[in-house]
């Protein structure tokens, strides 16, 4: 395998496919001036839900690129939002009457952007909407369905696609763009398949069985001879929520189940989910899939947006979802994400490290910050400026860049609130406990926002990171859910895990992974695809066994387990086939 590093070593690391088996892979490096580096979740202002208990939401998620802008349309946001880099996102309040409506469907066609909400036979279009500028449609007569999409082919036709029930088919039809009247009979695409494809099996570890999974959030790409159908199953509220993918020769089917799916799947990890996305193309025709993520601790349809590079190769599609949870660098020269990484080579330095705090409110303990989970939180006791948290590296280490996202621990805000509260901190270094300086300062914040990753100038040297509160909200208490810090350290990778052992289940779905303890190890990363060269997929964990109920009953796979820490990852265990 092929490393080239830089100066600033900030380089790309081999992500899912890298760590196989492949001979060579060429890596990309990453400039210092003028890289658009970012990571997920989105760094959206979540719009907070109209009901008790107060929370955020954004899911559904469908992304365009109109006039060389993006613009971003999910469920429930009160209007949408728009980018000149994916990273930074303005958000327009729209009058338009349909942006209130669930799971939108969106298209780009002979210049204007058109607009269909979940269950409603009106569609408005736009050439104008940075001004929220839209015009309704007349005369259409496209059925008002669940989750609808758009699907624009290659060769300008254009398709009406939608579903979401518990056994229901996925359905289609071709359209007219001008009159948006059907051109065709609606056809079924996709019927549920739950008693073969394990992922569209309920519950957070796919255990509900003889329940029907909910498939739904429908979409479509022709990429040289095939046409890849995703859906999203088994639940949005479940942290197996997924996008399946079927494979086909023409837009309205037949379609089989594809080898190698889920398209997107991230079972564990900092966060969960992958399912209700839409896959887009950057201007310089890379491909992409935003897709919602799961949070489902204060409410179950509580949610964020991410999006992940994407790529597809003669009947197999393939998101990577994997380290899209550290910085990476949004390209701006055409990417084969097949075989080029974007993320940063930075490691999380900040998982499972001892914290302290000014306050703690209840249960909402410091070391919940520290625990490189979304859903859970550290909360003070009050939302008074100076309230702070405080991480203990264990050792000072060479720290490259900070995120800080926040919790909003009883706020009492609701989506159309025009008095949003604005975090307002500062991010402090010590050496010594004792001594410290400014790494961020953010006191004159106001942006609504809780997931902001700065990236440093430079590496600092700490052992000690501490966040503090610089303001006083009215309502609710300063609170965060991850104190997340990147960058790296010395010393050596974990050495591969032994004594690993896969084997399936009397559910053909179903299989169990189990592991001995590596010492030098943080965490694992389990790996798992349909042939020994595509471990493509991935979930990581801090345990030395699993039992995941998400595969294909007549698929054969092969699966590995890679231990980590903040050094960087091991060697790859034994590949083991399971017929």
């Amino acid at each position: 395998m092929v490393f080239i590093k830089n100066d600033m070593k900030k380089i790309v690391l081999l992500m899912a496919m890298a760590a196989t088996m492949l001979p060579a892979v060429v890596t990309m490096a990453a400039g210092d001036k003028g890289d658009i580096v970012m990571t997920n979740p989105l760094n959206l202002s979540y719009k907070f839900e109209t009901r008790d208990p107060v929370h955020r939401t954004a899911a559904d998620p469908v992304i365009v690129l109109y006039h060389d802008k993006y613009f971003l349309f999910s469920s429930h946001a009160a209007g949408y939002s728009y980018s000149d880099n994916l990273r930074d996102w303005n958000h327009i309040f729209s009058k338009m009457p349909l942006v209130k409506e669930w799971a939108p469907a969106v298209m780009v066609y002979d210049d204007y952007i058109y607009y269909m909400g979940f269950g409603n036979k009106r569609i408005f279009r736009s050439n104008d909407p940075i001004n929220d500028k839209w015009e309704e449609v007349t005369g259409t007569e496209l059925p008002d369905k669940g989750d609808p999409d758009f699907f624009v082919d290659n060769d300008g036709r254009t398709y009406y696609l939608w579903g979401c029930s518990a056994g229901g088919p996925m359905q289609g039809l071709e359209f007219d763009p001008k009159t948006f009247k059907p051109l065709t009979e609606v056809h079924d695409l996709m019927p549920y398949n739950g008693e073969r494809l394990g992922w569209e099996v309920p519950g957070d570890h796919n255990e509900k069985v003889g329940s029907k999974g909910w498939n739904e959030g429908v979409s479509m790409v022709h990429d040289g001879d095939y046409y890849y159908f995703f859906y999203a199953t088994p639940g949005t509220e479940f942290i197996t929520y997924c996008s399946g993918a079927y494979v086909g020769k023409s837009p309205l089917g037949p379609f089989e189940p594809m080898t190698g799916s889920p398209f997107a799947i991230r079972p564990a990890g900092f966060f969960t989910g992958g399912g209700h996305g839409h896959p887009f193309t950057d201007r310089y025709g890379n491909h992409w899939y935003v897709a919602s993520l799961i949070i489902g601790a204060r409410e179950h349809y509580e949610r964020r947006i991410g999006i992940f590079p994407a790529y597809y190769a003669d009947g197999y599609a393939h998101t990577i979802m994997e380290d899209f949870d550290k910085p990476f660098v949004v390209p701006n020269r055409k990417v084969d994400f097949s075989r080029e990484s974007i993320v940063l080579d930075m490691n999380v330095l900040s998982t499972k490290k001892s914290m302290t705090a000014s306050s703690t409110a209840g249960d909402m303990i410091p070391s919940k910050a520290s625990d490189d989970d979304i859903r859970t939180w550290w909360s003070a006791k009050t939302g008074n400026s100076g309230e702070w948290l405080q991480m203990d590296l264990g050792k000072p280490m060479n720290v490259e860049a900070v995120e800080v996202c926040f919790a909003d621990e009883g706020f009492k805000s609701y989506r159309f609130d025009t008095n949003i509260p604005t975090y307002k901190y500062i991010v402090e270094g010590s050496s010594d406990g004792k001594t410290w300086h400014t790494v961020l300062d953010r006191q004159n914040n106001a942006k609504d926002q809780i997931y902001e990753l700065y990236v440093l100038p430079k590496a600092d040297k700490v052992r000690y990171l501490r966040v503090t509160n610089k303001t006083t909200f009215a309502v609710g208490q300063f609170s965060v859910s991850d104190l997340r810090v990147f960058g790296h350290m010395k010393g050596k990778a974990p050495k591969a895990v032994t004594g690993f052992v896969a084997e399936r289940g009397a559910d053909r779905r179903r299989i169990t992974m189990s592991w001995k303890e590596q010492k030098d190890a943080i965490g694992y990363t389990v790996r798992w695809g349909a042939t020994e060269e595509r471990l493509d997929h991935s979930a990581q964990v801090y345990t030395t066994s699993v039992d995941y109920g998400f595969f294909d009953r007549d698929q054969t796979y092969y699966v590995a387990i890679q231990p980590f820490n903040e050094v960087g990852k091991g060697k790859m265990s034994k590949v083991i086939k399971i017929e």
